[in-house]
């Protein structure tokens, strides 16, 4: 006997705007003047590329703007579009500096994941970026 096929459910608002998944910027308020930003997102998670179980991290990024800002409701709904991804905890840190470094061209930035221990093995990746003088 075939199971029944089922309707696929319309896409809700929430998941609508995480698969955009977009890192906006705005201009920095005081370009010139070095100050650090520092943000937690404490609730990142992705699926192990290998097993496909979930893992989650406390994301912390750290940086020093140039001309421009990340906007924080962007960030987050980038951040959690990693949630169905199968991605290493090394590619995804390194991924989201990347994205990061390219959406705000920071003067310097870090990024680390710090991965809840599974299997008795507690991961944290640090990624740093500083812009090249010109």
């Amino acid at each position: 006997m075939q199971a029944p096929e089922r309707e696929k459910p319309e896409m809700k608002y929430g998941e609508r705007a995480i698969a955009q998944g977009e890192l906006i910027t705005f201009p920095n308020p005081r370009i010139g003047r070095r100050y650090d930003i520092h943000i937690t997102l404490p609730e990142f998670t992705c699926k192990c590329p290998f097993s496909g179980y979930p893992d989650f991290a406390t994301i912390y990024i750290t940086y020093c703007p140039d001309e421009k800002v990340v906007e924080l409701k962007a960030l987050k709904l980038y951040i959690n579009s990693y949630r169905d991804r199968y991605i290493s905890h090394e590619e995804a840190v390194n991924q989201i500096l990347d994205d990061f470094v390219a959406a705000c061209d920071p003067l310097e930035a870090k990024i680390k994941g710090d991965f809840n221990p599974r299997g008795n093995v507690h991961t944290v990746i640090e990624v740093c970026h500083h812009k090249q003088s010109q």
